[in-house]
């Protein structure tokens, strides 16, 4: 389908297996209505938590979750990423690299290819205390990925930060400081 560019550009919005995956529609819904166009990515175990078909309605767009045959088009490329909800593992793979997965592919190329991305973690306060998350998020910010942690250190629990994660794209696209 060919369409004219959205005026903020392509968003990609990885949705990853946490409990929140069901309210990253309320994100796109504010993004579309933003004017991005919306591709969403799914994590392989995030299938199962979400309603792809009201996702694939909503952009207008299939959610992707594996690579491309050579034989289907290429998607637009992302001129920005959000990870919502982002899961402990994700975290942790992303910062080290990890592209076993065509979500955490787009990701490990993300920072190298200069494309804003905010992450939003979804983890409980044991995981989120952890030295290896803790790491992780250093590694990533020190990357220039905006990752925006519950003050609280509830994972987000009740609230959704949805407006601060298409903030904190707007505040790296435009250059802004965190």
């Amino acid at each position: 389908m060919n369409r004219p560019p959205a005026p903020e550009g392509v968003l990609y919005v990885i949705v990853c297996a946490a409990g929140a995956a069901p309210t990253a529609q309320d994100l796109v819904a504010t993004a579309l209505a933003e004017k991005w166009e919306v591709q969403v990515v799914a994590t392989p175990a995030a299938l199962g938590f979400f309603d792809v078909p009201a996702f694939e309605e909503l952009t207008g767009r299939p959610v992707k979750s594996r690579y491309r045959r050579p034989d289907e088009p290429k998607p637009p490329r992302a001129d920005a990423i959000v990870v919502a909800p982002a899961t402990f593992n994700t975290v942790n793979k992303f910062a080290q690299g990890i592209a076993d997965t065509y979500a955490l592919g787009l990701l490990a190329e993300a920072p190298g290819l200069g494309i804003p991305v905010a992450v939003v973690p979804f983890v409980n306060a044991a995981l989120a205390s952890r030295t290896p998350f803790l790491r992780s998020v250093e590694t990533l910010r020190a990357e220039g990925v905006r990752v925006l942690l519950d003050p609280r250190n509830e994972g987000w629990s009740g609230a959704k930060p949805w407006r601060e994660a298409l903030d904190a794209i707007g505040e790296l696209r435009h250059g802004d400081a965190e």
